[in-house]
């Protein structure tokens, strides 16, 4: 199971750490994505992280490069996303996600969901 926290309220131009917590997952072996969703709009993927010899890959898409990182601690079975200069249209309720092996921008390649957080971030 993934429970995804750390959502909230917050200004443009402040930051905020989301938390996935992950349990009855052994993270050496998964993936982990977050994906976003705003109101009225698709699912979209905002992060991926893996893990493969002993070294993260983390993947950024391009509207977060340079603002959010995303990191884990296999030994907490934790992965986090920090999102900084945040804009109104970061407003939207992340997920994280789960798969075994290597990581993906396709939500419908992830089985295992948390059940989002909100984050709003008002101008």
């Amino acid at each position: 199971q993934l429970q995804a926290s750390g959502g909230g309220l917050v200004q443009a131009g402040g930051s905020q750490r989301l938390s996935c917590a992950a349990s009855g997952l052994a993270l050496d072996y998964y993936a982990i994505a977050w994906f976003r969703q705003a109101t009225g709009k698709d699912r979209e993927p905002v992060a991926t992280i893996s893990w493969n010899n002993g070294r993260d890959y983390p993947y950024l898409v391009d509207s977060v490069k340079g603002r959010f990182t995303v990191s884990r601690a296999n030994a907490e079975n934790m992965v986090y996303l920090q999102m900084n200069s945040l804009k109104s249209d970061d407003t939207a309720v992340y997920y994280c996600a789960a798969r075994r092996g290597s990581s993906t921008l396709y939500r419908r390649t992830y089985p295992y969901w948390g059940q989002g957080t909100q984050v709003t971030v008002s101008s």
